[in-house]
């Protein structure tokens, strides 16, 4: 292994450079029907407090849908849904935990209703993220994480896990704007769901 080379950068880059050209202006015009568009029947999505198909979690007028243990297939998930995930259960609680970022959690999380509000929170939970992770360090990356049943795995593979995730939920968020696009937001393109 060569010693020189920076971990810390080596691991920002691979985030960095896919939110930069890839992930995040995919984003960029993301209206609220879009947002809370139901590819499929029975979707989880974020809905009005007292709509909700399954738990509502959450403590505004918005809540998530939520079932513990999941449901076995699970079911398909919105794209305010996806967001809710980044921002609460990937960027938002590990922030809190590593990084001086707000406490948060699914239970008391106020759901936004609107893309705009959920992108702002995404953005925000971004840059404490990327902020946190570059002042690590080779010496910060070899420490013990504080994630339950990952005791004994290093800040580095925490990171590592952390960007693998948001590469792939933004990349089903991707998939999700191409198939409403393409289904001119009805869903017409998938079997006549709304």
């Amino acid at each position: 292994m060569d010693a020189t080379l920076d971990w810390t950068q080596q691991l920002l880059e691979q985030l960095t450079w896919h939110w930069d050209a890839q992930a995040r202006p995919r984003l960029d015009g993301l209206d609220d029907a879009e947002y809370l568009w139901e590819p499929v029947p029975d979707c989880w999505t974020i809905r009005p407090r007292g709509t909700g198909r399954m738990m509502e979690v959450g403590t505004g007028p918005f809540v998530i849908d939520f079932a513990y243990p999941e449901p076995s297939p699970p079911p398909v998930t919105t794209i305010a849904w996806r967001l809710a995930h980044l921002n609460v259960g990937v960027l938002g609680d590990r922030n809190a935990r590593y990084f001086g970022g707000p406490p948060i959690s699914y239970p008391t999380y106020d759901y936004p209703a609107s893309a705009d509000v959920a992108l702002a929170a995404l953005d925000e939970g971004y840059r404490i993220w990327i902020e946190g992770v570059r002042g690590l360090g080779a010496e910060g990356l070899s420490q013990r994480c504080r994630e339950q049943g990952w005791e004994q795995a290093s800040m580095a593979t925490l990171v590592l896990h952390i960007h693998r995730e948001l590469i792939h939920h933004l990349a089903e968020i991707a998939l999700l704007r191409d198939l409403y696009r393409a289904s001119g937001g009805t869903g017409a393109a998938l079997g006549g769901a709304a």
